[in-house]
C-alpha cells in the first residue's frame, strides 16, 4: 500500500501562536522572560534547529521581544537557517553570554529557564543574575508541548506508517542464517527510500535470548531457525519521531512463546482500554500489570514479567511527557501521545515487546498504527 502524501511541516503562524501562550503562561507564573536553550523546545518556538554544546546558544523570550543568543562566529550560519525572525544578540568567545543575557534584562526581571538547559549554563546565569532571579521553566514549556496540535499529530502518522512499511520489508528478508547488522543496515538504507532523510533514529535487531534484554545485546547475532526476532526501530519527519516494536517467529511458534505473546497483547490492549480522557496515567500502568498478574507474572517489576514502564510520550523528542508509569497522575488529555509497550520478558528464554503508539482524540484513543495479528503475524 502507498504511503499517504507527506504532510505539511509546521507552519510559522502555528510557532507565533505557541510563542504567545508562552507568554502568557510566563506572565501568569510572575517570570519577566524565558531562556530557551539549543533544545527541542528551541525547534517547536522558532523552529531553530541547533546541537547543543559547550557554546550557549538559544532564543530570549520577553513579553514583546524575541530574541537569539549566538556566539559570535556562529551569527552567519543562524541566519541561514530556519527560524522565525527575531533579533540576533552576539558574544564573542572571551565573553559570557549570560552576562549579555543579564544586560538585555531589567535589574529586577525574574527569568525562567528551560529545563533542558545545561547544568553549566545554570550556573553562569546565576553567577549574573543571582540565584533569586532565576526559576524553573520547566512547566511554562513542558505543558503547551504535551497535546499535540493536528499538524503534529499528522507528522507523527507519517512518520509512523512509514516506519511500519519498512518493519514489513524488513519482516521478508528474515531467514535463518541473517546477520542482525545487516537487518539494521537494511532497515536505515529503506527509512531513507521512503523519504526519511536522516535514516533510522536509532534501531534494535535482537534474535533468540537476546529479545530479553530490552534495549539489546551488544556483538552483532545470526538468527537461527526458530529463534525469537524483536526488531524496534523508528525515524523522524520533520523532527517528529516514530516508534514502532514487533517481535514474532518466522515459523509456528512453540507452545510458550505464543502463550506470552498472547499475554503482551492482551496487556497491550488493556492498557488501550485504560486510556480515556481524565484518567490518570498511573492506570495505564496498572491496567497492563494487572493483565500479567492475572497470568502468574510478576507482580511489581519482578520477572518474568514487565520490567519498566508502559509506555512514554512521543513528539519533538523519543522519550518525553506523559509517561505512562506508576504513580503519575497527570491527567490525559486531547493531543497526547505516548507509546503502549507492556514488554513480558522471560530472563535467559525471550522478551517480547508490542509497541504501538496512541493519540489522545476528543473522544479517546485513537492507534497510529494497528497492533499485530498473532506470534508469526506481527502485521494487521
Amino acid at each position: 500500500m502507498p504511503l499517504p502524501s507527506r504532510p505539511a511541516s509546521i507552519s510559522a503562524t502555528e510557532r507565533h501562536a505557541r510563542l504567545g501562550r508562552l507568554r502568557e503562561n510566563m506572565e501568569a507564573a510572575g517570570f519577566s522572560a524565558v531562556l530557551i536553550g539549543a533544545t527541542e523546545s528551541l525547534r517547536y518556538f522558532t523552529g531553530l534547529v541547533w546541537h547543543q554544546s559547550e557554546r550557549l546558544l538559544g532564543a530570549l523570550v520577553t513579553p514583546t521581544t524575541l530574541t537569539y543568543i549566538v556566539p559570535g562566529f556562529e551569527r552567519s550560519r543562524v541566519e541561514t537557517l530556519p527560524h522565525l525572525p527575531g533579533e540576533i544578540a552576539t558574544w564573542e568567545e572571551e565573553e559570557s553570554p549570560a552576562r549579555l543575557i543579564a544586560s538585555l534584562l531589567a535589574a529586577t526581571d525574574k527569568l525562567a529557564l528551560d529545563d533542558a538547559l545545561p547544568l553549566f549554563a545554570y550556573h553562569e546565569l546565576v553567577r549574573n543574575l543571582g540565584v533569586d532571579r532565576i526559576g524553573d521553566g520547566a512547566r511554562l514549556i513542558r505543558d503547551l508541548r504535551l497535546c499535540k496540535s493536528a499538524a503534529e499529530i499528522a507528522l507523527i502518522q507519517y512518520a509512523m506508517d512509514l516506519t511500519l512499511e519498512v518493519h514489513k520489508r524488513a519482516h521478508v528478508m528474515m531467514e535463518p542464517g541473517i546477520r542482525a547488522s545487516d537487518v539494521v543496515r537494511y532497515i536505515d538504507e529503506q527509512h531513507r527510500a521512503l523519504g526519511a532523510s536522516g535514516g533510522s533514529t536509532f534501531c534494535i535487531v535482537s534474535f533468540g535470548t537476546a529479545t530479553s534484554l530490552p534495549h539489546g545485546a551488544d556483538g552483532d547475532q545470526v538468527l537461527e531457525k526458530g529463534q525469537a526476532i524483536l526488531v524496534d526501530t523508528g525515524t523522524r519527519i520533520d523532527g517528529y519521531h516514530s516508534d514502532l516494536t514487533r517481535t514474532y517467529m518466522l515459523d509456528e511458534a512453540d507452545a510458550e512463546f505464543e502463550r506470552v505473546w498472547s499475554i503482551e497483547r492482551e496487556a497491550q490492549q488493556a492498557v488501550f482500554e485504560a486510556a480515556q480522557i481524565g484518567v490518570e496515567a498511573r492506570m495505564l500502568d496498572e491496567a497492563a500489570r494487572a493483565v500479567l498478574v492475572r497470568e502468574g507474572l510478576g507482580p511489581d517489576y519482578r520477572l518474568p514479567g514487565l520490567p519498566h514502564r508502559a509506555g512514554h510520550g512521543l513528539g519533538l523528542e523519543i522519550h518525553e511527557e506523559p509517561y505512562i508509569v506508576r504513580g503519575n497522575g497527570t491527567r490525559l488529555r486531547a493531543g497526547m501521545c505516548f507509546s503502549n509497550e507492556p514488554m513480558i520478558v522471560v530472563p535467559g528464554q525471550f522478551g517480547i515487546r508490542l509497541e504501538d503508539h496512541i493519540f489522545m482524540s476528543n473522544t479517546g484513543p485513537r492507534w497510529f498504527t494497528q497492533p499485530a495479528t498473532g506470534p508469526t503475524q506481527p502485521f494487521a
